[in-house]
């Protein structure tokens, strides 16, 4: 019958399988192949065609087992191991890509249909895995390698990168990298870190050791990038800023923020808060000590007598101080910047009504004739920046006396710079505290401009020129500080000023 299968030629199948084993074992040994490759892959479809399959695969695979197997012995005193050991991992690679092209008709239809059998590929790395990489002696020798490179590395010494980056592959493709190499690659890496962090945080200096710490950080995601498998990313970082921060959180800051802040070390500062903020307890622990600092410092300023003179300009240039850290160095934290606030209303009450006297005087020597320090759009400044402190006073009162008396002078004997700065501060004061809070300093601005009035109101009628110039300012009670009464003798010319005026201007009352 024309259409049936013509039969195989005696002795075809070993004849063929010689053929292929002797090109499998040039491969292996690197020698020239005698067949041509096309000739070659024709004859695994050939055999494949004729249900030789099972019997082709199994035989394969003993020849590839055979070859592995006999690679061990390569590795019992190889003075340098890794390079070694790579050489064998890409060698085997080459050669299961070269042997699976030929045996390519196989592996797409047998293996393909059969699930439970693994790929040429597969085998080649199983194979490997088992007998090679699995070898106790061997495994330990490769980890070993790869370990006392990445620590020579960190010690600041060049090394191969692309061989480690090839073993390391090489554990991660036979799906051995983890138990194999991480555990002991972070354990190792924990006991260093644990080491260096003791050490350095007494022999170095806070914005010495931050720097050194991102320094570290910044490798170790090199070397994640570079060589290391992704899985080991999060491990990796966790153990070095546990070791080089989180357990030295305390310990830092009472070494070191107190430095920083004074000599107000904005890079370091933001360097700090970006660190801790990766730690576990960071940043709710440098939120404590910055409010235990800023309590302590602006303590100082509020109950040293002595500095009265200043304390109100040392408290703005504090106040502007904390606020450029919270804003540049700690991102403009909530909790922060609620912190600093906090500690502003302890510390400058800690000292009973006397901030709140000096305040209303250093308002007082900014709204009075003859303050040439600022334009008005700075003036405005420092008023905004005065009422910000005003805000943490508990005795507004006592601020509100002062004011009202300084105000008083102020406007009676025509020394203010400016009304509109005085309302300006008038309206600040308003909507801080309240329309009663201001009510009776708005009444003494209502008394100065009635006043104003009826003074143009008696020189419109007042009878006949007259060498006095006569200004009087009529006040109500309520509004105005309590003045000792005083008995006054008016020269005759003045007296008769002072009566015009009276009948003039109060006969109708």
């Amino acid at each position: 019958n024309i259409f049936d299968r013509p039969k195989l030629a005696e002795n075809y199948t070993e004849d063929t399988w010689l053929k292929l084993r002797d090109a499998v074992s040039a491969i292996q040994n690197s020698t020239s192949i005698k067949y041509n490759l096309e000739e070659l892959y024709q004859a695994v479809e050939n055999l494949c065609s004729y249900k030789v399959s099972p019997t082709l695969y199994k035989q394969l695979r003993q020849v590839c087992e055979d070859h592995v197997q006999a690679q061990i012995k390569q590795f019992r005193e190889y003075p340098l191991f890794c390079n070694r050991m790579n050489r064998c991992w890409q060698d085997h690679c080459r050669q299961t890509i070269m042997i699976r092209s030929i045996f390519l008709f196989l592996d797409r239809t047998y293996v393909l249909q059969n699930s439970l059998l693994p790929s040429i590929w597969d085998t080649g790395l199983e194979l490997f895995r088992t007998h090679i990489v699995s070898d106790t002696a061997v495994q330990k020798r490769t980890v070993d390698g790869i370990l006392e490179q990445i620590e020579l590395e960190r010690n600041g010494e060049t090394v191969d990168r692309s061989l480690i980056r090839s073993l390391l592959g090489m554990l991660s493709d036979l799906q051995v990298y983890k138990e194999s190499f991480e555990e002991r690659f972070l354990i190792e890496t924990n006991r260093l870190y644990a080491a260096e962090g003791q050490r350095l945080t007494q022999e170095r200096d806070v914005p010495e050791y931050l720097h050194h710490v991102a320094h570290r950080l910044e490798e170790e995601n090199d070397r994640i990038m570079s060589y290391l498998d992704q899985s080991t990313q999060k491990p990796l970082i966790n153990c070095v800023e546990k070791q080089l921060l989180g357990e030295h959180i305390t310990a830092m800051l009472q070494k070191g923020l107190r430095t920083l802040l004074d000599e107000n070390r904005v890079t370091e500062l933001g360097l700090l808060y970006q660190l801790f903020s990766k730690v576990k307890g960071g940043l709710p622990t440098l939120l404590q000590f910055w409010r235990d600092y800023i309590k302590s410092f602006g303590g100082e300023i509020v109950c040293t007598p002595e500095k009265d003179k200043d304390m109100v300009q040392d408290l703005l240039d504090f106040k502007d101080k904390m606020d450029n850290v919270a804003q540049m160095c700690f991102t403009r934290s909530e909790g922060f910047i609620n912190a600093m606030k906090e500690a502003f209303e302890t510390f400058i009450n800690k000292r009973p009504n006397k901030p709140a006297e000096l305040i209303a005087k250093y308002v007082d020597s900014k709204l009075r004739a003859g303050n040439k320090e600022a334009t008005e759009e700075e003036l405005e400044r420092i008023l905004d920046k005065i009422m910000i402190i005003f805000r943490f006073i508990h005795g507004k009162d006592v601020f509100e006396a002062f004011y009202k008396k300084d105000l008083a002078k102020r406007l009676l004997v025509g020394k203010s710079a400016s009304v509109d700065a005085e309302k300006s501060m008038l309206s600040k004061l308003k909507h801080e505290c309240g329309a009663a809070f201001t009510s009776k300093l708005e009444g003494m601005f209502k008394d100065m401009e009635l006043s104003k009035d009826i003074m143009i109101q008696f020189k419109q009628n007042q009878s006949g020129p007259s060498n006095i110039e006569l200004t009087v300012n009529i006040l109500t009670m309520g509004y105005w500080p309590s003045y000792i009464p005083m008995e006054v003798h008016l020269p005759p010319e003045v007296s008769s000023t002072d009566t015009q005026f009276n009948l003039l201007c109060f006969g109708r009352w």
